[in-house]
């Protein structure tokens, strides 16, 4: 099958084509119409379900460009103010509404005529979404989504100066590769204690999160947020139990694997104890890798090595840098991380990231590439809601395309050492995510179980969780304090609640790909285009079969894998 990366906005047939939402009353004659349409036969329906789709579309698209611009400047009031003008003014108005017609889509005496395969996972969305909304969480929900958003506010401000020079978070990192020990120590307690200065500020703003978050639950029905939460990401295919069971695997399987690495560290650098700002150094004399200098060059070598696995994937990143859909340097003012944002009208995502010139870039980069070619390998589907793909395969989608890209990474690094040694610190990243993963997640049910805990005890639950997947290799004694925060850093907890075990799911997949990779990279790329290109039209355990992937959490499943991938590190 040919795929092409030179994607289309969507035709408008029931928006005029250069309608904009302004506020709610532009909005409302559209919903207005699809309540009151009569609906005579399938074909009327079918036309119905598009109509909603495109509304849909324009909608989405409108609140995604809101929260890219804002991510991109967080110090702009007024990109803040049109982003918490929707949130607050628009969105509260859509969700009554949205309900009405799920109910009316359910009523409809030519929903079985419809193609069941087609549209079951579509419609089992619609009556999840109909079972959790409350119209009284409309205004919690509102002002969730805009008091998330504070997280970036806080943390885009945070900088540091190392030797004369200002940096964010992001580009201070790099320090810790540092050959000088003494610089790599100096720079992670900047680090550290910058966090510290807002810690209070965050712990205040999570605190408020978590009581909201724990009331719409009690509103909808539910006896806690985890519960509700996993209903709301459609879970449907697992439960809470089997994340217990993947932290006990994590704990039996992979942290042996972490010691190990960390031993042979602490070997290879000649020091008598192992500190946290040791483990991202080379010995004496061997400089960090720098694959790229500028956001430029990293998106030039990007499409390069991505041209080296199909010219499509290629393709589909130089066509978004020639819309002006990437944002890639990191800078002061910015929000933390990096994200894909699909945009469900104009069909070519936005990849936002801080980059400042390290390996973890170049996997970040790869990372939110291979969740742009989801974008466009869906965007061809009939309805928006069929591009909802479960997130635990959007992860395979972009933890997939970091292994891949591998094999390609001589565009990174002419150099055949630092080829080699890209390809060790990745292959090391991938088991030691993991227990950071298992911890997350942990954290997150204690959080949730537990809604009116204080912030010591928050304190407290979260240092006991992070100690059992620590290493007893790395000595952090003295470090206590920087410890009891150690969570705040993640982006996730604030703006994404439980969202991370699709991580470790994810890359139980991104392995098993992998795999097949290494035996016969087509198949593998069939097999993961194949994948894709169903968006969400199928269950989540239906897709990773359509990748030629078995969806496996049992602890056997997870320690073959990772004796796979620790067999192919000795191989490098």
């Amino acid at each position: 099958m040919n795929y092409s990366a030179d994607i289309q906005k969507l035709p408008r047939n029931f928006l005029p084509a250069d309608f904009g939402i302004k506020d709610w009353d532009s909005l409302a004659p559209y919903f207005t119409d699809l309540e009151k349409r009569d609906i005579n036969s399938v074909e009327a329906l079918e036309q119905w379900l598009k109509d909603a789709s495109e509304l849909e579309a324009v909608i989405s698209e409108d609140a995604c460009w809101r929260q890219i611009k804002m991510t991109c400047d967080t110090e702009s009031k007024e990109l803040e103010e049109a982003f918490t003008f929707f949130m607050m003014q628009i969105q509260p108005q859509i969700q009554p509404w949205s309900d009405r017609l799920n109910k009316k889509l359910l009523a409809n005496p030519f929903l079985k005529e419809l193609d069941q395969e087609k549209y079951y996972t579509y419609i089992r969305n619609v009556k999840k979404n109909i079972e959790l909304f409350r119209e009284e969480n409309i205004p919690l929900q509102a002002e969730l989504n805009v008091l998330q958003q504070q997280f970036g506010v806080i943390s885009g401000k945070m900088t540091v100066e190392v030797g004369g020079q200002e940096y964010t978070l992001q580009q201070a990192v790099k320090f810790l590769e540092d050959e000088d020990r003494s610089v790599r120590e100096e720079v992670y307690h900047k680090i550290n204690k910058r966090r510290l200065e807002d810690k209070d500020e965050l712990n205040k703003l999570f605190t408020s999160l978590i009581q909201k978050r724990h009331q719409v639950a009690l509103n909808a029905g539910y006896e806690n947020y985890r519960d509700y939460r996993f209903k709301e990401l459609g879970r449907f295919d697992y439960k809470k139990e089997d994340c217990f069971r993947f932290h006990e695997a994590v704990k039996l399987h992979v942290m042996p694997l972490v010691n190990q690495l960390y031993e042979a560290k602490q070997k290879k650098l000649g020091l008598d104890t192992l500190k946290p700002w040791d483990t991202e150094a080379e010995p004496a004399g061997i400089q960090p890798l720098r694959p790229f200098k500028t956001s430029d060059e990293l998106t030039e070598k990007s499409i390069a090595c991505f041209e080296k696995m199909r010219p499509f994937f290629g393709d589909c990143i130089r066509r978004m840098k020639a819309m002006g859909h990437l944002d890639l340097e990191s800078r002061k003012g910015k929000a933390p991380g990096g994200y894909n944002c699909p945009l469900a009208e104009s069909g070519a995502p936005f990849i936002f990231m801080n980059a400042a010139g390290t390996l973890d870039d170049v996997t970040t980069m790869v990372h939110e590439g291979g969740h742009a070619i989801h974008s466009f390998l869906s965007h061809e589907l009939e309805l928006t809601g069929f591009k909802d793909y479960p997130t635990e395969i959007a992860e395979v989608a972009s933890m997939a395309m970091e292994l891949f890209s591998m094999n390609h990474w001589e565009v990174f690094f002419e150099n055949e050492e630092e080829l080699k040694r890209a390809k060790e610190q990745q292959l090391e990243r991938v088991i030691i995510i993991f227990p950071w993963i298992a911890t997350i997640d942990k954290f997150q049910h204690w959080l949730y179980e537990n809604p009116a805990h204080t912030e010591e005890e928050r304190a407290t639950a979260w240092l006991n969780i992070f100690n059992e997947f620590s290493s007893p290799v790395i000595d952090v004694s003295g470090l206590e304090e920087y410890r009891r925060y150690g969570w705040q850093r993640q982006l996730h907890l604030f703006e994404v609640p439980f969202y991370y075990i699709e991580y470790g799911i994810a890359q139980l997949g991104a392995i098993g790909l992998w795999q097949q990779y290494q035996q016969n990279p087509d198949t593998a790329i069939n097999n993961y285009l194949n994948a894709l290109s169903l968006g969400g039209t199928r269950t989540l355990p239906e897709l990773f079969e359509a990748a030629g992937l078995k969806f496996d959490l049992s602890p056997e499943h997870i320690k073959g894998l990772m004796q796979f991938v620790n067999a192919e590190m000795k191989k490098i």
